[in-house]
């Protein structure tokens, strides 16, 4: 089993490198691709160092297995016929292919059996705010089909990567030493002691790229007809996205059945004590697994509708682990790696 990381010096490209050895995903040989700004650059796993090659127009992927690539989507469009040309499965953590019928758009823990139909021999890795909303929903739909959701997202600067988390940090820094912020680059509006309610670029209807993906991804993963309106809000913590969700179902449900199937389900965490102040935040989902949800009540407009909370890691559950568990997936089910 070869496996290759395609944008391997980035904030993803550094957990799928955590995550592989923290799961002991069981590969022979790591190859790890970058630009020509990364290549050459080494990385510890397992205790052996590997060297960043350069990523090229070539056979380098003759002999590969499994590629998680995460460098944009520019870079996954270019490069996704060298990847796929020999039979390597490219799992593609970019929005290049998200919404192409031919691509799989694969959240494990809701619809893992579409990655074993990939025509092209590509599948989609989901928009993060998307990824961690229908682990928590999946098991909400069972209990009766969800037809509308509202949510409101609280996006950390992980979103926006490595880069973007070290703006917030520098900007904090400048605050305390100058008592203003002099760095803004990342995001179009200064992030430290702040919140953007912009993420990504707008469209014509004037929702921006992100909220139109949430609305677009979770009809595609959740095989569903479901209409999302979201609004993404870019927030001043690390690491970590939060959401608060309200949905409509078509039968009523109650919240004791509710909690139940959402402290069974897999990849989720109930954290829902609101008396007593238990409730989840990115603070803790940070560099954890699961997500976690919480603030789970009865909507008080709608004899349908639930409200709830949840958070988890962007980088881990958001990106990375997710690409991974489907890998772990195609190893324990798809016949070509058995």
């Amino acid at each position: 089993m070869r496996v290759a990381i395609v944008g391997a010096s980035g904030a993803v490209g550094q957990e799928f490198l955590r995550i592989l050895a923290q799961r002991n995903f069981p590969l022979d040989d790591l190859v790890l691709f970058g630009s020509e700004r990364s290549a050459g650059r080494k990385y510890q796993f397992r205790g052996k160092e590997y060297e960043v090659k350069l990523l090229q127009h070539n056979d380098d992927f003759k002999d590969i297995d499994i590629a998680f690539t995460s460098a944009g989507a520019g870079t996954s469009k270019e490069f996704a016929e060298d990847i796929t040309r020999y039979g390597c499965v490219m799992i593609d953590n970019s929005s290049a292919f998200r919404m192409e019928q031919d691509v799989p758009l694969v959240v494990p823990e809701c619809n893992a059996e579409d990655a074993l139909t990939r025509p092209r021999g590509i599948i989609a890795n989901p928009n993060c705010t998307t990824i961690l909303m229908v682990v928590v929903l999946q098991p909400i739909e069972r209990l009766s089909h969800i037809r509308r959701i509202h949510v409101s997202s609280y996006q950390s600067a992980s979103g926006a990567g490595a880069a973007a988390m070290a703006e917030l940090e520098q900007q904090y820094r400048e605050i305390v030493e100058t008592g203003e912020v002099k760095t803004v680059s990342k995001f179009p509006h200064q992030l430290a002691y702040n919140v953007i309610p912009q993420i990504d670029k707008m469209t014509e209807n004037d929702y921006t790229k992100e909220e139109m993906k949430m609305f677009n991804e979770t009809r595609k993963i959740m095989h569903s007809d479901v209409r999302t309106s979201a609004t993404c809000v870019r927030v001043s913590s690390l690491r970590s996205h939060s959401e608060s969700v309200w949905l409509e179902t078509e039968t009523p449900l109650e919240i004791a059945d509710i909690r139940k199937v959402l402290a069974d389900a897999p990849g989720v965490t109930l954290e829902d004590d609101p008396q007593n102040y238990v409730y989840p935040m990115p603070m803790e989902s940070a560099g954890k697994d699961d997500v976690y949800v919480g603030r789970v009540r009865k909507d008080l407009a709608d004899d349908n509708g639930i409200t709830l909370w949840l958070t988890g890691d962007q980088i881990r559950k958001g990106a990375a682990l997710n690409a991974v568990q489907i890998a772990e997936y195609l190893l324990e089910k798809d016949e070509r790696f058995k």
